[in-house]
């Protein structure tokens, strides 16, 4: 379990548990050690509405930041459909042999794509490593293909219109460099432990402003639920396989459908 945020679902039990027991220490360690006196609890309030401001802040730039990646998952799926699609039909500016070479390559280059997005992962899912890894290497491998197959009618006649069907190649090639980099791109481990302190601070913080603690008691666990939940939605769309939000490959499917066709 080398990504925590990987899984959601521990993230929001192991933060819930977390900043329950922040707001539980609040309410009796330290209302026990310095009671909160009357004349003080105004200023207190000023204390407690800043530091709540500031972790509602911090956690609506975690999300935006989780969003704005995966807008980015997307938009580099979609690019990956439309290059492998051009590419497809550049081939027939290439020598016949060599065309019906790169399109059978192509196909099976897509469906290796659609499998990299379809392989997801879960808490209790087992072997997915290397399941990601055996396609990295498939994909690799294919990729070695389809570059010798467009350089070989290349190097025999280098005209325009080949080069064209070269770029081409080249852009397929591309935009998987891109989509790989735009899945490893996500919140840093140190964003989430920042993170983490404030909101057992501002826990700690309610726990300690409580005026009854017999009354508090159930008050104490709506703060540790909203946060936690806010952190569970973060991890699930920050996380590329994990979690229940997926990136479906929609534009690749959909071209793997028209291609079936010819």
């Amino acid at each position: 379990m080398a990504n925590m945020p990987d899984y959601p679902i521990l993230v929001f039990v192991l933060s819930f548990l977390a900043l329950w027991l922040s707001a539980r220490l609040g309410a009796t360690i330290l209302r026990r050690q310095l009671a909160l006196e009357e004349e003080v609890r105004e200023d207190f309030g000023v204390v407690l509405a800043a530091t709540l401001t500031l972790l509602g802040l911090i956690i609506g730039f975690s999300f935006s930041m989780a969003v704005s990646r995966f807008d980015q998952r997307k938009d580099y799926e979609e690019a990956e459909a439309n290059a492998i699609g051009t590419e497809y039909l550049r081939a027939d500016l290439l020598p016949e042999a060599d065309a019906a070479n790169i399109r059978a390559l192509l196909k099976r280059y897509l469906d290796e794509r659609i499998v990299f997005y379809e392989t997801w992962d879960s808490f209790y899912a087992t072997g997915t490593a290397d399941e990601i890894r055996q396609i990295d290497g498939r994909t690799a491998q294919l990729q070695a293909a389809l570059w010798a197959a467009v350089r070989a009618p290349a190097a025999a006649q280098a005209t325009a219109v080949i080069a064209l069907a070269v770029s081409g190649m080249n852009d397929v090639l591309n935009s998987q460099g891109y989509t790989q980099a735009a899945w490893w791109n996500r919140i840093p481990i140190a964003a989430w432990g920042l993170m983490l302190m404030m909101a057992m601070c501002s826990n700690v913080l309610v726990g300690y402003g409580a005026r009854s603690p017999k009354m508090g008691k159930p008050l104490l666990l709506v703060l540790p639920l909203v946060v936690s939940i806010s952190f569970f939605l973060i991890a699930d769309i920050d996380s590329p396989r994990g979690g229940v939000i997926h990136l479906h490959p929609q534009n690749l499917k959909s071209l793997s459908a028209s291609l079936q066709a010819h």
